[in-house]
């Protein structure tokens, strides 16, 4: 049987994700990437083991390439910054009519970020993003830090508009190292942010686990 995937290739591993045969290229290198693959696939865990040399080179171009994003914060910062690509991650798999993209991420980061610098100057004023998806992404963030400045009981403003800040320059960035694809940023958080099974807003020191480093 032909590979369902490329179309071109016999199919030799049976897939869970897909529910079919695929080629053994198709699983290696479409792996977490174009494929959703469940914790139980065999052939995830042995990869995750003994990770061939294409998919290190891939953990290595996602490292350098979510790099920026991260560069030049606090630490606090930082966790801010991952707990948020997290949220932005699990609004990126939702599949709907106006799917977000990329430049729905950077203007919904930007615009709540704004919101929170004129604040800082004293004057109360929602900057909103344009678009519909971009509106759900930023609503959704500010929700967040909301329930991580009630959890933690101190203001987490100043710090959360110098994550968001570096989440929209991550977004230019890594369009630059992984091409000008509508989703480019979108697929490298899937890929480089596990979401917990159990969000914990209240411990956001945590979240820091879920990104993944390259091995």
């Amino acid at each position: 049987m032909t590979c369902p995937s490329c179309g071109q290739r016999k199919a030799r591993r049976s897939c869970p994700a897909l529910g079919r045969d695929i080629c053994a290229i198709c699983c290696g290198t479409k792996r977490l990437v174009e494929i959703r693959c469940p914790e139980t696939c065999g052939y995830l865990a042995a990869s995750r083991h003994h990770p061939a040399a294409v998919v290190q080179r891939q953990r290595q171009r996602d490292f350098l390439a979510l790099a920026p994003t991260l560069r030049d914060l606090t630490d606090r910062q930082q966790q801010l910054a991952v707990v948020m690509l997290g949220t932005i991650g699990a609004h990126g798999a939702v599949e709907t009519l106006d799917r977000i993209a990329d430049e729905d991420v950077a203007a919904a980061a930007g615009a709540l970020a704004s919101t929170y610098e004129t604040a800082s100057r004293g004057v109360i004023y929602e900057h909103r993003p344009q678009t519909a998806p971009a509106q759900r992404l930023g609503a959704a963030l500010r929700e967040l830090v909301e329930e991580l400045a009630r959890a933690g009981g101190r203001p987490v403003e100043r710090d959360a508009s110098a994550a968001l800040r570096a989440i929209e320059r991550g977004v230019s960035a890594a369009r630059s190292t992984l091409g000008e694809r509508p989703r480019a940023y979108l697929d490298l958080v899937s890929r480089m942010i596990r979401p917990a099974s159990e969000p914990s807003p209240s411990a956001p020191e945590t979240a820091e686990s879920g990104l993944i480093l390259p091995g």
